[in-house]
């Protein structure tokens, strides 16, 4: 996701509860996890696709904001 200056464009994550799993998905042929963080309500992540990440996953309830939108991930019920 490139902003048109040559440069990745990043997303903020706010957790709206404990234990908020953000996890970094590699490029390429096979598609693994290479990093993970776990964030406590309140608590705000700035993450940004690079050319190793190209997916985030996110597992709980956060605020995800980017330059196309807001949303609001749903906690598994």
């Amino acid at each position: 996701m490139s902003n048109g200056r040559g440069q990745s464009d990043f997303i903020i994550i706010k957790a709206l509860e404990d234990g908020v799993n953000v996890i970094g998905l590699t490029r390429g042929s096979d598609t693994r996890f290479h990093h993970a963080e776990k964030l406590d309500a309140g608590e705000v992540m700035v993450a940004q696709f690079t050319e190793h990440t190209s997916a985030i996953k996110i597992r709980g309830n956060a605020e995800i904001m980017t330059s196309f939108g807001e949303i609001e991930s749903e906690h598994k019920r």
